[in-house]
């Protein structure tokens, strides 16, 4: 009796650690590697690699784009030798926020990103900083035929495959402006603001880099969706 007691309890404590793992893994699937990922779901461990992993899959991304109802547009494949060039670029759109200058395309896992980056991370952030709505996000470029550093040898940039996108600054509804150039050493509610976008950041790309890099990064963002990003090792400074 007491050996069957044993195993009925024994049974009953897998059974619940079962339970209580696949509960879990059903009402967190942002924190479980192997699990579906829709934009709709709350950012969390594995976020930003199973972002930078849509970039051996176009199509799952662009449907991913679609179910979330995001206003980016594909647009023809573009290449320029062997390390430069998309299959899966798309126009940023924004929604409620434009880009400029307008019509910079990225890879489809930058857009993602942006996107996810806009609602969950600028926008809470601007009006916990600024009390004001983000309306425009200043960039410098996403696709640029490129090596690291503009050099003439070495690896290709991520802005090589337009997997990369560097902000400038941010344009509020209330006419103010924020740059990451004037303001990151700055007003100190600015500071603080582009400080959380930047932390924000590294929960969705594979490599966040900011002036507290170096100097060449002293009046941008730089952000990008680098292969490595899907495999865990992830850079952000």
């Amino acid at each position: 009796m007491a050996r069957l007691i044993g195993w009925l309890v024994f049974l009953a404590l897998v059974g619940g650690a079962y339970w209580f793992g696949s509960d879990y893994v059903r009402r967190h699937p942002q924190d479980v590697p192997w699990t579906s990922f829709e934009l709709a779901h709350p950012i969390g461990a594995f976020t930003g690699r199973k972002l930078a992993a849509l970039g051996d899959r176009p199509g799952e991304c662009r449907a991913l784009l679609g179910r979330a109802g995001v206003e980016h547009v594909p647009v023809p494949p573009r290449h320029e030798g062997p390390d430069c060039g998309y299959d899966d670029g798309m126009r940023l759109a924004g929604g409620d926020v434009r880009f400029a200058p307008a019509g910079v395309v990225t890879s489809c896992p930058v857009a993602a990103a942006i996107h996810l980056l806009e609602e969950r991370i600028i926008q809470p952030a601007a009006l916990r900083r600024l009390g004001s709505r983000v309306v425009a996000i200043d960039h410098a470029g996403s696709y640029s035929c490129r090596r690291l550093y503009g050099r003439s040898e070495g690896a290709f940039s991520e802005h090589a495959t337009a997997d990369a996108l560097d902000i400038t600054g941010f344009r509020l509804a209330d006419g103010r402006r924020v740059s990451v150039l004037g303001d990151w050493s700055g007003d100190a509610a600015k500071a603080a603001f582009l400080r959380d976008v930047r932390d924000g950041a590294c929960r969705l790309f594979a490599t966040v880099l900011s002036p507290d890099y170096n100097a060449a990064h002293f009046d941008h963002l730089h952000l990008d969706q680098a292969a490595r990003g899907s495999v865990g090792w992830r850079m952000c400074r």
